[in-house]
């Protein structure tokens, strides 16, 4: 039977950006679609079986779209819009554009790249404490100083507050040189980051001085009640129950929380539990708490770190399976407790 084909035209000022180089992004829609794209002075065709040529040329339009709206067209968006494909909610990548949060002090537009990304920033929205959990290179941090920003830019908040546990790969801050603001700076460095790239340094450090935007461990949280506030912490996943009912309590009138974690990547103590973890089951029914969970999916880092993150979501999920075969063939797992052991 003969291939199936659709023709269209494409602008040479998007064809580029569409192909990628060396028509890397081409080929990858070829491969995972197992069609053939060609370019003929701007004529593209596709042909292949009709299901695949069907989805390809849509595919492409949005990429075509995606062009005309003045985005870089990168492989993350590629794949994505491939993973879409394949779940068949073409249209939601547009939908997904569509929204623009702020931009950078560059002019660079920061928006979700995914649905587990735009559910995160509707829930920011709608909601006056959010959780946001997933892997690393999600957006969680990113994407909620960018929202704290555009809050304080708009006069919805006072000032923004960005708090993380000085607690990281067995760290003592007494064994570090210096004094204490130099001691607890590298852990807050992640949050630096971000602030001087949407805000710029300047005027980051104009509002510092004047004390409308404050980075600070999470020790330095105890005590103070957080009125009129955009407040993020940071690496949630490193707080002990204690901490985070210490930093849950602080919230006042007109503020905003936003926690964000990866309960992948603790830092803790061996068997010290996780603030986190305790919050998800003593929260996770009140109505104005959103817990928004992503995935590998989600990823909107190099798409190595994807299928990195996917790798040891596999492989965590299997270690815990066997675990829990191993405890129902020795008599101490039960449907009803999930994992008790026997009297």
């Amino acid at each position: 039977m003969a291939d199936f084909q659709i023709s269209m035209q494409i602008d040479a000022e998007h064809m580029q950006n569409v192909f990628g180089g060396n028509d890397a992004h081409i080929k990858k829609i070829e491969n995972d679609l197992n069609v053939i794209i060609t370019d003929r002075n701007g004529e593209v065709r596709i042909s292949g079986g009709q299901s695949e040529v069907n989805k390809a040329a849509k595919l492409v339009k949005e990429l075509v779209e995606l062009s005309k709206r003045g985005n870089a067209i990168q492989e993350q968006n590629v794949s994505y819009a491939l993973e879409l494909s394949k779940e068949g909610e073409e249209d939601a990548l547009l939908e997904i554009d569509s929204e623009c949060i702020c931009h950078t002090i560059s002019g660079k537009p920061i928006k979700p790249k995914t649905l587990g990304q735009k559910k995160y920033i509707d829930a920011i929205r709608d909601k006056m404490i959010v959780f946001g959990l997933g892997p690393a290179g999600t957006g969680k941090t990113y994407l909620a100083m960018a929202m704290a920003i555009t809050a304080f830019k708009n006069h919805e908040v006072e000032r923004i507050i960005l708090t993380r546990p000085a607690i990281e790969a067995g760290e003592k801050l007494g064994f570090l040189p210096g004094d204490l603001q130099s001691k607890v700076d590298p852990y807050l460095r992640p949050l630096y980051d971000a602030l001087y790239q949407i805000m710029g340094a300047e005027s980051f450090q104009k509002n510092m001085e004047k004390g409308l935007i404050e980075v600070a461990p999470l020790a330095y949280m105890r005590g103070r009640t957080l009125d009129n506030a955009y407040i993020i912490l940071d690496e949630a996943q490193n707080t002990t129950p204690a901490q985070m009912k210490m930093f849950l309590t602080r919230i006042g009138f007109g503020s905003k929380v936003i926690i964000t974690g990866d309960a992948s990547q603790k830092d803790l103590a061996v068997g010290a539990q996780s603030g986190l973890d305790v919050a998800e089951k003593v929260l996770g029914r009140i109505s104005d708490i959103a817990f928004i969970r992503m995935t590998s999916k989600d990823v909107v880092r190099h798409p190595l770190v994807q299928k990195i993150v996917k790798a040891y979501e596999d492989y965590e999920s299997k270690v815990n399976d066997t675990h829990v075969r191993n405890l129902r063939r020795s008599g101490v797992y039960t449907k009803k407790s999930g994992a008790s052991f026997r009297k």
